[in-house]
């Protein structure tokens, strides 16, 4: 097919390359242009000056971009994809954004005749680049049996939750399992240590029970040995968990542990922790006497 990818970002630019490598046409947008040259260096495609422009002639249009405003102008901005896709278009949106905005996105393109898909990402830039993301969908079904053999590019599961803005709120639900699992495991591993325990031995032991999780069997080591500056930002983090307490403030949903810790990636911030990974929640229990 002829695609379009917009939003080179950690995670958009090895999932494009992912689309050239299977044998779609891609075209890149970056707002950075380097980055999109330096991506048509490493991959077979083209890059283009405006969504817009990326977007003309293309058959799927997908963008990873930052934030609700961010998808906004990349999408109906006055250079945004949708001046430059036509009737028939698939539009995938693969930013974690807002429920509220994926159904706006919905309306706006279907005036258009272009189908949507809010179709936010799990996995972090490890899953991007391995080509084993999990997708969470929200649209129409014959949207979703379009995208799917292509999303399946760089995806190990791709399920449609519901109608538009279900793909996001899946996202929701994935963002507050993580801060609760992240939150326990920091508050272990910080007991573990002041308890002078063998820490690998007690992960060892305690990592074939019902403790047992991904972040466990990946970020333990490296949340023991305070190495944080690499994979999902805090600033990420809280920006997801900002989405899901607004939501949760709308569908009456109680989000507590959610809430508090969301007020501990926000001590993670004034520690300078901005662009630390998300297990870096164990920094602020370290740093107390």
């Amino acid at each position: 097919m002829k695609t379009a990818f917009i939003g080179l970002g950690v995670m958009g630019y090895p999932m494009a390359g992912y689309l050239s490598k299977a044998g779609h046409d891609v075209t890149v947008y970056n707002r950075t242009s380097s980055k999109s040259e330096q991506w048509c260096k490493e991959y077979d495609g083209a890059s283009a000056p405006t969504p817009a422009e990326a977007a003309a002639g293309a058959d799927i249009v997908f963008t990873c971009v930052g934030n609700d405003d961010d998808v906004r102008e990349v999408i109906l901005g006055e250079q945004g994809a949708i001046r430059g896709m036509a009737a028939g278009v698939i539009l995938v949106d693969h930013t974690t954004a807002s429920a509220k905005l994926a159904r706006e996105l919905e309306t706006a393109l279907a005036e258009k005749s272009v189908g949507f898909l809010d179709a936010p990402l799990s996995g972090g830039q490890a899953g991007a680049e391995n080509g084993q993301l999990t997708i969470m969908a929200g649209g129409k079904e014959e949207t979703f049996e379009r995208a799917q053999p292509v999303m399946d590019c760089y995806a190990k599961a791709i399920t449609l939750i519901g109608p538009a803005g279900h793909g996001q709120m899946a996202k929701m639900v994935n963002q507050v399992c993580i801060a609760g699992v992240v939150q326990g495991l920091a508050e272990a591993l910080h007991f573990a240590k002041r308890a002078e325990l063998d820490v690998p031995k007690v992960i060892e032991a305690i990592s074939k029970g019902a403790a047992q999780s991904w972040q466990m069997e990946n970020r333990w080591q490296t949340m023991s040995n305070d190495e944080f500056e690499f994979g999902f930002a805090v600033d990420w983090m809280r920006k997801d968990l900002a989405i899901a307490l607004e939501e949760a403030n709308q569908n009456g949903a109680t989000l507590e542990m959610t809430a508090l810790v969301d007020r501990f990636y926000a001590e993670v911030q004034e520690l300078g922790g901005s662009r630390w990974d998300t297990s870096s929640l164990i920094a602020r229990l370290e740093s107390k006497p």
